[in-house]
């Protein structure tokens, strides 16, 4: 009676399959030619869009050496594929709008990216549009005061104003902000 059963289709423990099954591990450690290169570089493109510089860093982090990769995209931008100018302009926009973000932390984001200061500084004027940051930070302290006053009134006003710090509004726009909902609360 001794051994017992064990399923042979079962699946191997969590640590062999990582040893075998894992795309990254079972790679070769050859560099990309071009054309692979190429089929990396669109296969990334196909998901969402990069900065040139993200790009770049992927590409070589795939296998790429740097001159391949810095070829396959400068190919890339002269079709249009790779465009930080768009980039820029598309995420300040998105990020403005959906997560009520400042322009010091879109700046701080874009520049993480890679993007150039000048298109950084075109695509968060073009964000804000006529309206300007002003507007965006009212709508996102509107949006927090409520819940704010609701963990006590006393503490809302500085809640207020760290909350818009930490999503990048400055300090020149915050503090009138603040005082003018703490003089609507009261």
């Amino acid at each position: 009676m001794g051994d017992a059963w064990v399923n042979p289709s079962a699946r191997p423990r969590s640590r062999e399959r990582r040893a075998t099954n894992s795309p990254r591990r079972g790679r070769t450690s050859a560099p990309l030619d071009r054309t692979e290169a190429q089929r990396v570089a669109y296969e990334l493109l196909s998901r969402k869009a990069w900065t040139h510089r993200e790009l770049l860093l992927r590409l070589q982090r795939r296998g790429a050496p740097a001159p391949i990769a810095e070829d396959v995209i400068k190919d890339l931008e002269q079709q249009g594929y790779v465009d930080d100018q768009a980039f820029a302009l598309a995420w300040a926009e998105t990020r403005a709008r959906q997560r009520h973000l400042g322009g010091r932390r879109l700046r701080q984001e874009l520049v993480k990216k890679g993007v150039a200061p000048s298109a950084v500084e075109n695509a968060i004027e073009q964000a804000f549009g006529p309206s300007g940051e002003e507007a965006e930070a009212l709508v996102a302290a509107r949006r927090e005061w409520p819940r704010l006053l609701r963990r006590g009134a006393e503490k809302a006003p500085r809640r207020l104003r760290d909350h818009l710090l930490r999503r990048g509004f400055s300090a020149e726009l915050v503090e009138p902000l603040v005082k003018q909902m703490a003089r609507l609360e009261m």
